[in-house]
């Protein structure tokens, strides 16, 4: 079989080639059923059996799993309830939900509803704006916020307490004094998320969830139910929101197929690319960071993805045409949120080593 095939590629771009076409059918067809099996299987080889069964065996060490889905190429391969409700249903994705809000960024960029990543978020929010802001706010872009390096004071952390207390979240993030550039460090702030959020209602006319549905909801096929809002009705951005592990996958699939869905972009051209670019790195993990997804590398291979408190990710490896979303239970104990990090990151690169 490997004869015919390099008989073939020596002359595919011959100026003679159509007439050779149907020597090279005759060849191929008079090969042997089981060498054009095995031509056939190597090419469709991907993550075997064995390492998707020791891939569940595993998450059923991990306390706190809810479920874990894998799909490759498209086609969903694994599908592993631990606990909690059925991977067809809403839960919590915590923080998780920055990497869903990125998407619907580019989707509302797509669809002209916002200018682009350079537009300054102060355009987009207008009279949300406090008057005691810092003048520096100006200078913070829509792709600052994505990339959480818009330089103000974290919400985050010890300041999530009395972020989400305040009565007004969206004055509160941007009344906090400057700790770096815009453009600078990345800083970890649910607020900046929110921002965010809150600009997509400025400038659509629509909420929030509105927008979501429309945008992301329909062309995917996915169900977005409603998640919390701030004092002023603004739609979390960045936490909260509730999707079940397949539509996860469906949100995952949309990035590896570059934005588009059954032929119609939903991302702008360019985004993925630009969302997997590393613009800023986490103090925490040192991965790099792009438009609500971490970067990273496991098992040699270039790994993409979005998590949440208590161990929700999605993670995208483009190089095995491979989609994995996994939820656990939210609401761990306050040191339960690297450890899960880490143990989800062992599952996925003992996946792409077992494969």
């Amino acid at each position: 079989m490997s004869t015919i095939l390099a008989a073939m590629a020596r002359v595919l771009h011959h100026r003679w080639l159509p007439a050779m076409l149907p020597l090279l059918l005759c060849l191929f067809l008079l090969s042997s059923p089981s060498q054009r099996a095995q031509a056939q299987q190597g090419a469709q080889a991907g993550v075997s059996e064995q390492a998707l069964a020791q891939l569940a065996s595993e998450a059923e060490d991990i306390s706190r799993l809810h479920a874990i889905v894998v799909a490759e190429r498209g086609e969903i391969v694994l599908e592993h309830r631990l606990d909690g409700p059925a991977t067809d249903q809403p839960v919590n994705i915590k923080s998780l939900s920055k990497t869903v809000l990125a998407a619907l960024v580019g989707a509302a960029i797509e669809a002209n509803l916002i200018e682009g990543v350079d537009q300054p978020i102060v355009a987009l929010l207008g009279p949300r704006v406090p008057e005691q802001a810092d003048p520096r706010i100006d200078e913070i872009t829509v792709e600052h916020l994505l990339t959480l390096q818009a330089g103000l004071e974290r919400t985050s952390g010890n300041n999530y307490g009395a972020w989400v207390a305040s009565d007004d979240w969206v004055a509160n993030a941007l009344s906090r004094p400057f700790v770096a550039r815009p453009g600078g460090e990345m800083l970890y702030s649910t607020g900046s998320s929110h921002l965010l959020s809150a600009a997509l209602t400025e400038a659509s006319g629509e909420s929030t969830l509105a927008l979501a549905r429309r945008l992301l909801g329909e062309p995917l096929d996915i169900v977005i139910p409603p998640w919390p809002q701030d004092p002023q009705g603004i739609y979390f951005g960045g936490n909260d929101m509730a999707l079940s592990p397949r539509a996860l996958i469906q949100i995952g699939e949309l990035y590896r197929h570059d934005g588009v869905v059954n032929g119609v972009r939903i991302l702008p051209e360019g985004w993925v690319e630009a969302s997997w670019q590393a613009h800023g790195t986490s103090r925490w993990t040192g991965d790099g960071y792009g438009y609500g997804w971490f970067v990273t590398t496991l098992a040699n291979e270039r790994v993409y993805y979005g998590r949440g408190f208590g161990g929700q990710g999605l993670y995208v490896i483009p190089s095995r045409s491979l989609t994995i979303a996994i939820t656990a239970d939210p609401t761990p104990s306050s040191d339960g949120n690297r450890f899960n990090q880490e143990q989800l990151h062992s599952l996925v690169e003992g996946l792409l080593a077992g494969a």
